[in-house]
């Protein structure tokens, strides 16, 4: 399971068994789904034993809800990357939820 993101604030969310061929595969223009988007750069993913529970993951993080988790979980990286308006809703709305 992978997440990508690219130099315009487009998220890629993704499995795959092979993760270093996925990524060329990417940059290089071989996926359709994103050679208009390219360069991408991976920002996180996770291993896991089995493919089933990869995908289960990869479901949940293209929910409202997983991308809101993705993206609190990254703040920091989204922040150093130059994505702060991809960051800064996320904390106006805890400030929301708190008041």
């Amino acid at each position: 399971m992978f997440f990508l993101v690219r130099k315009t604030s487009c998220f890629i969310i993704g499995y795959s068994s092979n993760l270093a061929n996925r990524i060329v595969k990417h940059n290089s223009g071989g996926m359709k789904s994103t050679c208009n988007r390219r360069p991408l750069k991976l920002i996180f993913c996770e291993f896991y034993l089995f493919e089933k529970d990869a995908r289960n993951r990869e479901m949940y993080f293209k929910t409202t809800a997983g991308k809101k988790a993705l993206k609190f979980m990254l703040r920091s990286t989204l922040h150093t990357l130059g994505y702060a308006e991809k960051v800064a809703f996320i904390f106006s709305e805890q400030e929301t939820d708190r008041m």
